[in-house]
């Protein structure tokens, strides 16, 4: 590489970290606090959270690369028209051909990560984050009881405390409360089971039973004085917690060999929209070069606002073609192709002025 190829080559590589980075840490600050809203509702550990975090974060690159990408051509090159130093460079007889030769390497470079990430590594990561997130689930609905901590059950209807467990599993001072007050089937009472010791049957399993031993129910409305009590020698009190389900089949969770060999409009478009994510990187690259050329006197960041909006226009008709494939509004031949087009269109638009045959035209026009 000549030296003016590494220099061009530094000075957008450096930008693009940069770049990458700071989105990096804005969109990781609101998956965490996500996961953590998540994880104090759920009681989760702290080793599934720093999972979580770390599993789901990476599907944020290919949301982040291009636009970094992108932004990064657009900031290295306006700092050198803003300083004058692509002046200098274009009067050695560099045209565009020049300037894309380094910034091409990183661009194929992108462009494999790109594609390792969104063919292999999200998909897996997206499924073991799920897998972990429903394991965490279980654990938290459906484990045992743990002593001095209440327990809800039911929407919050039912809640199990007990003061303190034994080697054997038994629970010792157990207390049940079953709230039916705002059940506009049930009769509106209030239960309150008071036993000396229970047990877990079932934990881990949708279906529990609670078995207590030598206590005594209380049932009745607030309010009112006509309550029965009951006193019992066993007693059991089924919980019927459901399926927690783990979304195994969702399209962005799935293999890439199997979405190809699906005819599922979702796995369809799911497919379309792991190539894109590559295919936009490179026709970002195409369009930022010729669009980071800043007027004489126009200010270093005078085309950002336009950049940001190109990329926005863009992913949002990938989102909106995406959304017609899964409805079948669009064929899978046409997909997403259609939006690549328009974009390249656009980025040789923005190219073809900045070849020389047209300057050459225009003076002699």
């Amino acid at each position: 590489m000549r030296t003016l190829d590494r220099y061009l080559l530094k000075e957008v590589a450096e930008t693009w970290l940069a770049v990458t980075g700071v989105l990096l840490v804005i969109l990781l600050s609101n998956q965490l606090a996500r996961v953590l809203s998540q994880a104090a509702a759920n009681d989760f550990p702290r080793d599934v959270v720093f999972s979580l975090i770390g599993l789901t974060s990476a599907g944020y690159l290919t949301l982040i690369a291009p636009i970094g990408f992108f932004l990064a051509i657009m900031l290295g090159l306006g700092r050198m028209y803003h300083e004058s130093e692509m002046a200098a460079i274009q009067s050695c007889g560099v045209g565009p051909a020049g300037l894309y030769r380094p910034i091409s390497y990183l661009g194929v470079f992108i462009t494999v990560l790109l594609v390792w990430l969104s063919f292999w590594a999200i998909p897996a990561a997206s499924a073991r984050a799920q897998q972990i997130r429903t394991e965490a689930l279980q654990n938290a609905q459906f484990g045992l009881l743990e002593p001095g901590r209440f327990r809800t059950f039911g929407g919050g209807n039912v809640v199990f405390y007990a003061e303190r467990v034994d080697d054997n599993g038994i629970l010792h001072n157990v207390n049940v409360f079953v709230d039916r007050t705002q059940d506009p089937e049930s009769d509106g009472t209030l239960e309150v089971w008071v036993a000396t010791r229970a047990e877990q049957r079932g934990a881990g399993q949708a279906d529990q039973m609670f078995v207590l031993y030598d206590g005594e129910h209380y049932k009745g409305v607030p309010g009112r004085g006509d309550w029965q009590i009951t006193h019992f020698a066993e007693g059991g009190y089924p919980i019927r917690l459901g399926e927690i389900g783990g979304r195994a089949g969702k399209a962005g969770m799935k293999p890439t060999a199997e979405l190809i060999q699906s005819s599922d409009p979702r796995d369809r478009a799911e497919l379309q929209w792991r190539i894109s994510t590559p295919v936009m990187a490179l026709i970002l690259m195409l369009i930022a070069v010729p669009l980071a050329r800043l007027r004489p006197r126009q200010g270093r960041f005078g085309r950002i606002g336009i950049a940001i909006l190109v990329y926005f226009v863009y992913w949002q008709l990938l989102a909106a073609g995406r959304t017609w494939i899964e409805g079948g509004s669009v064929s899978e031949w046409i997909g997403l192709w259609w939006v690549h087009g328009v974009a390249l269109a656009l980025g040789l638009w923005l190219l073809s002025r900045e070849a020389p045959f047209t300057r050459a035209r225009a003076v002699a026009a």
